[in-house]
């Protein structure tokens, strides 16, 4: 019995010692492997932001075409963003195509990010308009947020992403907005109307970045709803009867497409000033404050050196540079001569600017700008054609039945700076476009097609928008677009000075261009 029971010990014994050692060493293993790709996981880089949206290798920017309520990290967009993915939410498969909203969601400059909130609301506005008030016409409207990074450096991942969606059950007809006339926003409006896909500007305003150029259309597909800066120039030549031997102008040295053709078309107008112009050479990123303000205290200087009969400064410069301007004309020593600052439309950002010295308005300085749009730009004195209260009026409304469900909410907005309403009016024409393109029998047209339907957008079959008729030539460009003009207040915003147009006079009741 002993023996036995001494034997069994030995057997178990024996093979006791092996089996602990042998799971303690696939324990140990369990937990080498278990943290491996636990580190694994904690460091692998997510580049992942939300459906249709990720950071590009070395970047933070969440890029790419958002189809689903992403804000972009901004709060103040969220309202809007969530209104647009409730009205998509509505559509029922098949009966909807799909408009891009390009912006550049990722920018994290105060005036820019207003800028694009207030765009991002007109275009949503002209959506659920399109899809609740046009008399059951078709096909429904879809948006979606198409971001290039802040200052469109990847563009072409966006614009990758965008040709994608013209077939499957998202059905790309259109891209809208584009933002500001830089030259990224150039290469991918480029590349987008070499695709095929349709693009309607909202703010940009560039020469060279719009068809008809020396006869040239070199976006074919391109329409846009903003004159372009020699227009804007005309109109304000016209208004202000800018005196060559009385002003000089400053400008952006080397500039972007904006600056350079306002450059040009400003030049044009004081030809034979007996002053230099001025340059400033401002960051890349000309949100970005730089050193400019420096040059602009010595070019204050050399202004007050003019002879006392100057007293008209053209300034061809974006917003960031601008400002910095005004507040350095505050500080000039001749604070007891009279200046008329007069510049483009992105004077329209410094309405609502924290950092402007509006003290400086109240000495002597007075700043205006062509506007792309404004919300008393049609009252009850304003001409007869061209543009019409009712159109405005109609716009109001639907903001005022934004401000809850169905329609909203859509957070606070302003109209001052003119963005919603340019916004608003180059979605409707996209809108436009889309319905018109429809074969018989059909509701939903070829992407080919909608391209082709904006040298026809005249006479009865204009666009009534809520900035001004907008009747587009062969090459996509309106046609004599009301133009209004407009001065920073010293006590904040801004006050409609009155209506200019490219022509000198507005368009005919017909509004059709001549040869």
């Amino acid at each position: 019995m002993a023996r036995r029971r001494v034997g069994t010990w030995l057997r178990e014994g024996v093979w006791e010692i092996p089996l602990r050692r042998y799971l303690a060493l696939l324990v140990a293993m369990g937990l080498l492997v278990g943290l491996f790709f636990g580190v694994r996981a904690l460091t692998h880089d997510d580049r992942s932001c939300a459906p249709g949206v990720a950071r590009p290798e070395g970047s933070n920017e969440c890029v790419g075409v958002a189809t689903t309520a992403y804000d972009f990290g901004h709060p103040q967009l969220r309202a809007t963003v969530r209104a647009i993915a409730k009205e998509n939410a509505r559509l029922k498969a098949g009966s909807y195509v799909t408009v891009a909203v390009m912006l550049p969601y990722t920018s994290t400059a105060a005036a820019n990010l207003a800028d694009i909130q207030h765009e991002l609301q007109g275009a949503y506005l002209a959506q659920y308009q399109a899809n609740h008030a046009s008399n059951g016409q078709s096909p429904q409207i879809r948006l979606v947020m198409a971001n290039p990074g802040a200052t469109s450096q990847y563009w072409q991942q966006m614009v990758a992403q965008l040709a994608k969606m013209t077939g499957g059950t998202d059905r790309l007809r259109a891209v809208s907005g584009v933002g500001q006339s830089t030259d990224n926003n150039k290469k991918a409006v480029k590349e987008l109307t070499r695709l095929g896909i349709p693009v309607v500007g909202s703010s940009i305003t560039a020469d060279d970045l719009a068809n008809g150029q020396g006869g040239k259309d070199p976006y074919p597909g391109l329409a846009r709803v903003s004159p372009t800066n020699t227009d804007e120039a005309r109109a304000l030549a016209s208004f202000a009867k800018v005196n060559a031997g009385r002003a000089l102008l400053v400008y952006d040295k080397p500039g972007d497409p904006y600056t350079r053709t306002l450059q040009t078309s400003f030049a044009a107008l004081i030809k034979g000033s007996p002053y230099e112009s001025q340059p400033f050479t401002p960051p890349a990123d000309r949100s970005q404050e730089g050193t400019t303000s420096n040059t602009f205290r010595q070019i204050t200087n050399l202004i007050c050196d003019t002879s006392r009969t100057t007293d008209t400064v053209l300034f061809a410069g974006r917003h960031t540079q601008l400002r910095q301007f005004i507040n350095a004309l505050g500080g000039r020593g001749c604070q007891d001569r009279k200046f008329t600052v007069l510049t483009g439309d992105e004077g329209s950002y410094l309405t609502g600017e924290k950092n402007l010295d509006r003290d400086a308005l109240r000495h002597n300085l007075a700043v205006r700008y062509t506007a792309l749009a404004h919300p008393d730009a049609w009252g009850k004195n304003s001409p007869r054609t061209g543009g019409s209260a009712a159109d405005t009026e109609t716009l109001t409304q639907l903001l005022q039945s934004a401000a809850k469900s169905p329609v909203g909410p859509i957070g606070s907005y302003a109209l001052e700076d003119g963005q919603l309403i340019i916004a608003y009016d180059a979605m409707r024409l996209a809108v436009h476009g889309i319905r018109e393109a429809v074969p018989e029998g059909k509701s939903v047209p070829a992407l080919a097609d909608v391209g082709l339907q904006w040298p026809q957008v005249k006479g009865s079959l204009r666009v009534d928008g809520a900035s001004g008729w907008i009747c587009l030539d062969v090459h996509g460009n309106p046609y004599d677009k009301a133009v209004p003009i407009v001065e920073l207040r010293p006590g904040g915003g801004s006050r409609f000075v009155t209506i200019a147009w490219p022509e000198g006079k507005p368009p005919s009741s017909e509004c059709l261009p001549p040869s």
